[in-house]
């Protein structure tokens, strides 16, 4: 009967612990969103419209149709030389 305590008692330290872990990094990880017109070309993170497939393939710099992933609440304050980044596409 002791070793069936002990042995509960340790697997809820341990569940404990490691619920603990994972909610201290989910904490640090900022939350991201995507802007569109500040990758400079080649380097969107995806989906950079007409002509482009994914990460990589934007043709010119702050493709108004390209976006980056940039931490969350800061992208309309990023400025580029075609203006500041957008949540939306730009045309």
């Amino acid at each position: 009967m002791r070793t069936t305590h002990a042995a509960l008692a340790a697997g809820i330290a341990i569940a404990s612990v490691s619920a603990f872990a994972a909610s201290a990094h989910a904490q640090t990880k900022p939350k991201m969103e995507k802007c569109y017109g500040v990758s400079l070309a080649g380097k969107n993170d995806c989906a950079a419209g007409p002509g482009t497939s994914c990460a990589g393939t934007s043709k010119v710099d702050y493709q108004g149709n390209a976006w980056k992933l940039v931490k969350a609440g800061t992208c309309t304050s990023i400025k580029t030389p075609k203006g500041n980044g957008s949540l939306s596409p730009k045309a």
